[in-house]
């Protein structure tokens, strides 16, 4: 059973704040909301300013000596960071990595279709796992495969989509390549 905040997509508070009454401690420094210093308060008095003006005490650098303590809006605190931290996730960007798989005698139509397919994944931002696997007697001929996926990456670098990552290599019975698309910065 998945928890509920993460079945709506609610992004955590990945910091908890003390706020108000949960404060332990004697003395803290006083931030107000304009993000003046208010100086070095007892936390009641601190705490009945903060209620005078229908605001919150939070607890922003609890291992400072006295913890410093701002004033603001609580509700209105954590929005905001759950905000930030949805742009920012919405900003990561997860690329994974798209295979093709072929064998040493594909021909050439096929060939153009793997092709096709992996210049289209190049440009979603994918990266292209290209897998050459070998049977029986193709074994004896490496350089077939090897052929193949260099005319694949002469393509991919003359359309300018991406990049060889990892040259074509001997994996068992199998020659990979992994082609990665050129980040725009």
């Amino acid at each position: 059973m998945w928890p509920a905040n993460l079945i709506r997509g609610d992004v955590k508070i990945a910091k908890d704040l003390r706020v108000n009454e949960r404060i332990r401690a004697r003395e803290v420094r006083l931030i107000d909301e304009n993000g003046a210093q208010v100086g070095i308060l007892p936390f009641r008095e601190a705490l009945e300013s903060a209620k005078q003006r229908g605001l919150d005490i939070i607890e922003v650098s609890p291992t400072a000596n006295p913890p410093v303590c701002r004033i603001m809006d609580y509700g209105k605190y954590k929005y905001e960071l759950g905000k930030r931290e949805r742009e920012s996730q919405k900003k990561q960007r997860m690329s994974e990595i798209k295979g093709i798989r072929m064998r040493p005698g594909t021909d050439e139509h096929d060939f153009q279709f793997k092709l096709r397919n992996a210049l289209k994944f190049l440009k979603e931002g994918h990266k292209v796992k290209v897998t050459v696997i070998f049977r029986s007697r193709e074994f004896t001929h490496p350089e077939f495969a090897r052929e193949s996926l260099g005319r694949m990456a002469e393509v991919v670098k003359e359309q300018n989509l991406g990049t060889v990552e990892k040259p074509a290599s001997m994996e068992g019975r199998t020659m990979t390549m992994i082609l990665a698309p050129i980040v725009e910065k």
